[in-house]
Parts: structure tokens; C-alpha cells; sequence
């Protein structure tokens, strides 16, 4: 088993290194577990843009707005959760999501996928890289998604930093 977190900036190029990363398993089942919510059609765009960029990935897409728990594998693979910032959003403000209870719902969730893979990548976004000069739900939402990180990056066995497509790890190191 191993569980990596990759973090980043916006466009650093996380998510293509955490589907390099996962690509590396050939012979796993490969599952994304995507968490961006359709609201508008900018979202929409996206996903369907992310979807064609899999397509010949071997990719299982899984969708998952909300409640991380409810996600039951097919079988052991490899899985990628993407992103973290998505479903901490989607936890904290959506009518299904936990509200004050994302934090607790999220790592519940992280857990019980961790009993059904063998290996797993979550993507999450680099908190207070711009500052920290928010108030109010803006920065309420950036210490939930803060102190997912830090207990995220204390559970995985490696956690690096993409930094314009080049990762950079603080703990563990690059897969073979």
C-alpha cells in the first residue's frame, strides 16, 4: 500500500503528475474519483475537458460530490482522488455535505478508501500560497482544506509539491 499527496497551485500541474503516478500500476484496476460538482457550465466544461484527457487512460471514473465514505470499490487498485479542494468545498457548503462536520467526514472517508486500494493519490490545492489576508468563509474554508493537508500529509507514506510541473517532495520519494 502506499498513499501519496500531491499539492499545488493552481495550473502547477498536479493532476497530470498524480495520473503519471497512477499510471505507473499497469497491471492495477485504476479508479478516479472525481469531485467537482456540475453547477454551472464553466464546471461542466472542465469536466468534460479532464474526462477526454483520461479517455485512454483505462480510467474508471467514479463521481463523488459528497460523503467520501459511500465510495465502494470494484475490486483493489490503484486510485486517484481528485481534488481535495473540491470535495472540502462541496463538504462544507453543499446541502448533502457534512457542514461543520467536512473535516471528520473527509478523513472517515480517506480511511475507508484506504482499506479498499492498494495504492492511493490524492491531488489537493496549496492553501495560503497567496497570503493569508481572507475573512469570513473564505478563510474558515482555507483552514479546513489547511488542516485536511497536514493530517493528509502525516497519514501518507510520500506527499510532494508540483511547482511548475516539476514535483518536489517533502516526505518519501518518487515511485518507481
Amino acid at each position: 500500500m502506499m498513499f501519496t499527496l500531491v499539492i499545488g497551485g493552481a495550473a502547477s500541474g498536479k493532476s497530470a503528475y498524480a495520473e503519471e503516478l497512477i499510471l505507473k500500476y499497469r497491471e492495477k484496476r485504476r479508479t478516479y474519483i472525481a469531485t467537482m460538482e456540475p453547477f454551472d457550465d464553466e464546471c461542466r466544461q472542465r469536466i468534460e475537458k479532464h474526462r477526454i484527457q483520461r479517455k485512454e487512460k483505462a480510467f474508471e471514473t467514479v463521481e463523488c460530490f459528497t460523503n467520501l465514505s459511500s465510495v465502494k470499490l470494484a475490486e483493489k487498485g490503484a486510485v486517484l482522488l481528485e481534488c481535495m479542494g473540491n470535495l472540502a468545498a462541496n463538504e462544507r457548503y453543499s446541502p448533502k455535505g457534512a457542514g461543520a462536520d467536512a473535516y471528520d467526514a473527509i478523513l472517515a472517508g480517506v480511511d475507508a478508501l484506504l482499506e479498499q486500494c492498494d495504492d492511493l493519490v490524492i491531488v489537493s490545492n496549496d492553501v495560503f500560497g497567496g497570503g493569508a489576508q481572507y475573512e469570513g468563509d473564505t478563510l474558515a474554508y482555507l483552514k479546513l482544506l489547511a488542516d485536511i493537508n497536514r493530517t493528509l500529509a502525516a497519514k501518507a507514506d510520500a506527499v510532494c509539491e508540483v511547482v511548475c510541473g516539476v514535483p518536489v517532495y517533502y516526505k518519501g520519494g518518487e515511485r518507481d
